[in-house]
């Protein structure tokens, strides 16, 4: 994790943080799932895990190289730079074309995540009832995440800060998606607004929030990681197959009345998955199938470049 990279490497982190940052901001798609089939999502477990008490004392011993050193900082710099692109610069495309071309965006992004899913099982090492058990219980999680509306608001400062921490866990672990638990949570538009507005005092809270999050949970994954490597594949492979209910294209309305309302008091309709010959209006079947397939063969040629995971 540690060795030297060259510019051009770097160049590559910060355009995986370009994904994962655009992922992010969409309801039903994790930047977690970019990391992982792009080959960095342990490194970046293992450097958020080691932002800890040791890094202080190397800073205070040893100086800011070796402190640097420690957090793996380059790697954070090109991705948080990537991130924050992305973020900046693509949430209002991103929101356009949901608006405007959802059937394509959702497709695009299935076929992506069924490529993702073949992916990670093909380097599946040992198939047991543990595993089998292991895949079931994370698609069933992801499952129910997904099936799940919500009726709350968050427009208060604490509660952003704690939509923070619970989204950012979320967002690092593939399939389930850290803007969608935002949406659950009734904060995910004031956030989004607040990003668009550079409103600095809700942007700084929310980054506390995460930061706070992200701290405590990477080390849970890391530990994880390291003793249940297979098992771990399995639940977040879970999670990628549930996580296929939220992004699925073709949604009708269910019911006479909203139920989602948003923290700017907006409503949403809870929608249901239909059959593209049963969908509301124009299913745009074939160019739905060639955006999935897009999706589809932009892992497969990222699987053939991208580096191993590294521990």
């Amino acid at each position: 994790m540690q060795e030297k990279r060259t510019i051009l490497q770097y160049l590559g982190i910060t355009l995986r943080g370009i994904g994962m940052g655009a992922a992010d901001v969409v309801p039903g798609v994790s930047g977690g799932t970019i990391a992982f089939i792009t080959g960095i999502y342990e490194e970046l477990i293992t450097s958020i895990s080691n932002i800890n008490l040791d890094a202080f004392k190397k800073l205070k011993e040893e100086g800011i190289r070796s402190s640097w050193k420690h957090v793996n900082g380059n790697f954070f710099v090109a991705l948080i730079s990537g991130i924050a692109i992305a973020a900046l610069s693509l949430s209002r495309v991103i929101t356009y074309l949901l608006d405007n071309q959802p059937i394509l965006v959702w497709s695009f992004f299935f076929g992506l995540i069924l490529g993702s899913i073949q992916l990670i099982l093909k380097d599946i090492k040992k198939w047991d009832l543990l595993s089998v058990l292991g895949l079931l219980a994370g698609t069933g999680i992801a499952a129910y995440i997904s099936l799940i509306h919500s009726v709350g608001t968050g427009g208060s400062l604490w509660y952003i800060f704690l939509s923070g921490a619970i989204g950012i866990c979320a967002m690092i672990l593939p399939g389930i998606s850290g803007a969608f638990i935002l949406v659950l949570m009734g904060s995910y538009r004031t956030i989004m607004d607040g990003i668009k507005n550079f409103d600095i005092v809700l942007i700084a809270v929310f980054a506390f929030g995460c930061l706070v999050g992200i701290l405590s949970f990477s080390r849970l994954l890391k530990y994880l990681f390291k003793h249940y490597e297979n098992l771990v594949l399995m639940i977040l492979s879970g999670f990628l197959v549930g996580s296929l209910l939220t992004i699925w294209p073709w949604k009708n309305p269910i019911g006479d009345a909203p139920v989602v309302i948003h923290s700017d008091g907006k409503e949403d309709w809870m929608m249901g998955n239909v059959l593209p010959a049963d969908y509301i209006g124009d299913s745009l079947l074939f160019y739905a199938l060639l955006a999935a397939l897009i999706g589809y063969l932009l892992i497969v040629v990222m699987a053939k470049f991208a580096p191993k995971n590294s521990k």
